[in-house]
């Protein structure tokens, strides 16, 4: 594959994976309490200590989004990226696995809802789909129009 194809695949990935992070973070920031109660629907943390995440992930995802976007970073940041969809695709598996009913709260809401209101499969196959843009970057951080190559390139 030439180099201009893989800046150019790396792009695609920064940018899906930067507006994905930056929109999903952007819309539970300003509302922690929801951010918070959706974290604590998995039944996975200790309740104080899910809240906690839920007030915090928001602020993460925001940061990782424009890290991202601008190109700033690039590979810290897909790890990161990368890590925290690893942990939301766990998440929703032993959600399902254990037959909660509730939302995913990937962008705003969340908490418990009725069976019939779950999608567990479609937000499973999306968050592979952001992994693979995140372990893409992580091996291959060079892309088109990124602040990491105007300012590092000469090293």
């Amino acid at each position: 594959m030439s180099t201009r194809v893989a800046d150019g695949l790396g792009s695609i990935a920064r940018l899906v994976l930067g507006v994905v992070f930056l929109v999903a973070g952007g819309l539970k920031v300003t509302t922690p309490e929801a951010s918070a109660k959706a974290t604590q629907a998995y039944q996975v943390l200790p309740h104080d200590l899910a809240a906690y995440v839920g007030y915090a992930l928001p602020i993460v995802e925001v940061i990782l989004g424009l890290l991202l976007l601008l190109g700033l970073f690039t590979r810290v940041s897909a790890i990161v990226s990368s890590l925290l969809l690893v942990v939301f695709i766990a998440g929703i598996a032993q959600a399902w696995a254990r037959g909660l009913t509730i939302d995913c709260g990937c962008f705003g809401g969340g908490g418990t809802v009725a069976a019939d209101e779950t999608s567990y499969l479609p937000r499973i196959l999306e968050d592979v789909g952001m992994l693979a843009c995140g372990l893409w970057l992580s091996r291959r951080p060079s892309s088109h129009l990124s602040l990491d190559r105007a300012l590092f390139r000469a090293h």
